[in-house]
């Protein structure tokens, strides 16, 4: 029996209830349960439950219901958490039909369910879509879902026919569609071509369906998105979470920056140039959203902050500055970049962990951050940069500091 039925069985049930309270599966616990438990069940069954037990672990920074889903590997690293899907589907509300295309473990699955009136869950794996159908159970009723074992590409769209008759209504035609097309694990750059299905192919069922969204990698390119088409790169505090790719239909503007949990969004906005001049007592880096969405300058003019250089996206200001968009350092020395004469300042303000932030100059942090030979108890943030056009540093502390 495949792995997936096995863990869906009673006796897979039971297994993952007795696994339930491990707080970590590392090999040598793996290899200590395994002999304690291949006596009562199967070894591939225990080795399938205890894979899955170390997936729910690591679920749980995603899923608030981590501990009582399904997840395949390549499932859990590209599903959108809780929050993420959560903001996604609020696009969709109201929706009649909407169709999940490559919904994988579920992640955006339940959140589109809760928003629109019924939602197809389609995927080409049958295990993963099990797995999808057994995770929505646990947020929303099942009548609200159907699954639909195919091909994304072999499924026809509304003026090509209709999706399997489902509780919406038998031939009722998709209202919209949410499409997490298939990445390499871990693969944050996007390179055209390397989806499955190909972004081209995802950016043309917009002339089937008008109101799609394209969940895609935060190493999007942004030339490669069709004029129309709003650009929404979302984080979670300070961490770039995914791209989001809204057709026509959807789009509410033409660049997007989103900071979760809280919702906080800035778009792009025309404006005057933004002044470029010397470091201030402060300094702004914006959040990896803005600068993803090439909207560091409409930040600037909303906080009143300026350039140190014309083509980098740090920002100074006089004045201490608070903005979900950006954090904001104290600049305790600002000087031409030399890598010796700042480990000797670094030294003298004894400065003994720096986190190196390097944008314009090359080189490796590493290295160079062993180079430095940090000494002290103090803690900073040491900027390498350029300030308009040549190489600079700035050595940081938080606000509070």
């Amino acid at each position: 029996m495949e792995p997936a039925a096995d863990l869906l069985s009673p006796a897979g049930h039971e297994l993952l209830e007795r696994l339930a309270g491990e707080a970590e599966v590392s090999p040598d616990r793996a290899l200590r349960l395994a002999e304690q438990l291949r006596g009562r069940y199967p070894a591939d069954l225990v080795a399938a439950a205890l894979t899955q037990q170390s997936l729910r672990i690591a679920g749980r920074a995603k899923f608030s219901r981590a501990d009582a889903m399904f997840f395949t590997r390549a499932g859990l690293e590209q599903a959108s958490s809780d929050l993420t899907a959560e903001h996604s589907a609020r696009r969709f509300a109201g929706c009649g039909l909407v169709a999940d295309l490559c919904c994988g473990i579920g992640g955006n699955l339940t959140a589109l369910a809760d928003v629109a009136g019924h939602v197809l869950a389609v995927d080409s794996d049958l295990q993963t879509l099990k797995f999808a159908m057994r995770n929505v159970v646990l947020g929303h009723s099942p009548r609200h879902v159907t699954p639909v074992c195919a091909d994304v590409r072999d499924l026809a769209l509304a003026g090509h026919g209709a999706f399997p008759a489902t509780a919406a209504g038998r031939g009722a035609q998709v209202e919209a569609v949410f499409i997490d097309p298939a990445r390499r694990a871990g693969d944050r750059r996007f390179r055209a071509g390397d989806s499955q299905p190909p972004l081209d192919w995802c950016f043309g069922l917009a002339d089937h369906v008008g109101a799609v969204c394209i969940k895609a990698a935060p190493g999007l390119p942004l030339e490669l998105v069709p004029a129309g088409w709003e650009t929404e790169f979302v984080t979670t505090g300070r961490n770039l979470k995914e791209a989001l790719l809204w057709s026509p239909a959807l789009a509410t503007s033409r660049r997007r920056a989103t900071i979760l949990p809280a919702v906080q969004t800035m778009t792009a906005e025309p404006g005057e140039p933004v002044p470029v001049a010397a470091p201030g007592a402060f300094l702004l880096d914006p959040s990896p959203a803005v600068t993803r969405a090439g909207l560091v300058e409409e930040l600037a003019r909303s906080v009143g902050a300026w350039k140190i250089d014309p083509m980098i996206a740090f920002l100074a200001a006089d004045a201490a500055i608070s903005t979900p968009f950006a954090r904001t350092l104290r600049v305790v020395e600002s000087m031409p970049w030399n890598e010796r004469q700042v480990a000797r300042r670094l030294r003298e303000l004894g400065i003994g962990t720096a986190d190196i932030r390097r944008r314009g100059l090359a080189g490796d942090v590493g290295q160079i951050h062993r180079r430095l030979g940090l000494q002290g108890d103090g803690s900073a943030t040491i900027v390498m940069t350029r300030r308009d056009g040549r190489p600079w540093t700035l050595i940081c502390v938080s606000v509070d500091s």
